[in-house]
């Protein structure tokens, strides 16, 4: 989205007809929708602002909920939100340290910036692009605690600020179309200001859940943060917004509830043992977290193989912190022989789980020419350093 169709999609006419829209049908007939529209007299520039937009929020509800349908939104912006249930953690962080006046620097479409608002916290969003600091204030307005400001975080005069919260970009620039941005220093802002900022005042800040570790301070507390088994975020807290003796930490956002790993440093792998009845997987977070030594401990399991994710156990132990599999046999690692192997026990459907393994599980699966009625789990790995195919099942 370009300044010009902002403009015309917070016009008057643009803002109602948006409202007037139904929600987004990604099956919908879109040339129908557009025919119609023109028909009732709008412009083509603002038939497809409004279309636009009325796409993305639809794409925005699993971020954001029932609030996805009264914001608006950049596909960019979109896409680099923190989703609100991961923002409301963010914003208590400084409510409980008592920190009341906020910079958010880099706040994007404002996701953080409304969940500290929501707290009556006084936050100041501030964004480099004018596009997504419009499309922030828009996002910010119901809320009287939050403004907005067009500046680059660098420019900003903290003072009279308690802390900040950063997110800097790791993309291109632009609103569509954005790449990845792969190497630390070309952040807006760098890192290099984010972490000298961490020296005067209290602040978070946002990464990549696959950050290279060997950049966090070590007076950061580096949390990874998994939703419904995806890993989103690592986030670093720093000054009074980070734990006493804490530095790492997993941090497990389910529909269940939350459930948190936390230790003084990564931990200390288990030692390897032998196949059991159960294989777990840790959750991405708790390997990024490098806190399998620790889950290994609390579930009396041990590493399947040394410097591999995956962990084992003679009895069940139900944890939140990684999905258990039972053992039901071991199968031939040799290509052909699985094949008959799985012909002969009619498998017709196949999840392919691989790890330590030089293997493309769909090219696999296309050449084990698998037919029946029935479905599996396979687990392509190194149990002791020794390639192993294990068929498994997952625990409910």
């Amino acid at each position: 989205m370009d300044r010009s169709e902002l403009v015309e999609l917070l016009s008057p006419e643009g803002l109602r007809l948006l409202d007037s829209l139904p929600p987004y049908d990604a099956h919908g007939n879109v040339v129908a929708r557009v025919s119609a529209l023109r028909k009732a007299g709008h412009a083509p520039g603002l038939v497809a602002a409004v279309l636009g937009q009325s796409k993305l929020r639809g794409k925005a509800g699993p971020k954001f909920g029932d609030f996805a349908s009264r914001m608006l939104f950049t596909e960019a912006g979109l896409e680099q939100a923190t989703r609100l249930r991961v923002a409301a953690l963010h914003a208590g962080r400084f409510q409980a340290a008592g920190l009341s006046r906020v910079a958010d620097l880099g706040c994007g479409i404002g996701g953080d910036a409304m969940a500290m608002a929501a707290l009556d916290l006084a936050v100041t969003a501030v964004d480099a692009d004018e596009v997504t600091a419009t499309v922030a204030s828009y996002n910010l307005a119901p809320f009287p605690s939050a403004t907005v400001v067009h500046s680059n975080a660098e420019d900003v005069d903290l003072a009279g600020f308690d802390a900040a919260w950063l997110d800097p970009a790791r993309r291109t620039a632009g609103h569509t179309n954005t790449t990845r941005l792969t190497r630390s220093e070309d952040y807006s802002p760098s890192l290099d200001f984010v972490f000298g900022l961490s020296e005067r005042m209290p602040i978070g800040v946002k990464l990549g859940p696959g950050h290279d570790r060997d950049q966090i301070p070590p007076d950061a507390e580096a949390q990874w943060v998994s939703v419904e088994g995806q890993l989103v975020e690592m986030a670093l807290w720093f000054g009074v917004l980070a734990r006493p003796g804490i530095r790492r930490s997993a941090l497990l956002l389910t529909p269940g509830g939350v459930a948190e790993m936390t230790a003084a440093a990564d931990s200390a792998d288990a030692p390897v043992g032998e196949l059991g009845d159960y294989l777990y997987e840790p959750n991405g977070a708790v390997i990024r977290a490098r806190l399998i030594g620790d889950l290994a401990r609390t579930l009396g399991a041990e590493m399947l193989s040394e410097g591999l994710a995956y962990l084992t156990a003679p009895t069940l132990t139900p944890t939140p912190f990684a999905t258990a599999f039972r053992v039901l046999e071991s199968l031939p690692v040799d290509e052909k022989k699985l094949r008959l192997a799985l012909a002969e026990r009619q498998i017709g459907t196949l999840e392919i789980k691989k790890r330590g393994v030089d293997v493309d599980p769909a090219t696999l699966r296309t050449r084990l020419k698998l037919k029946g009625s029935e479905s599996a789990t396979l687990v392509l790995t190194r149990a002791a350093g020794h390639r192993v195919a294990l068929l498994v099942e997952r625990v409910r």
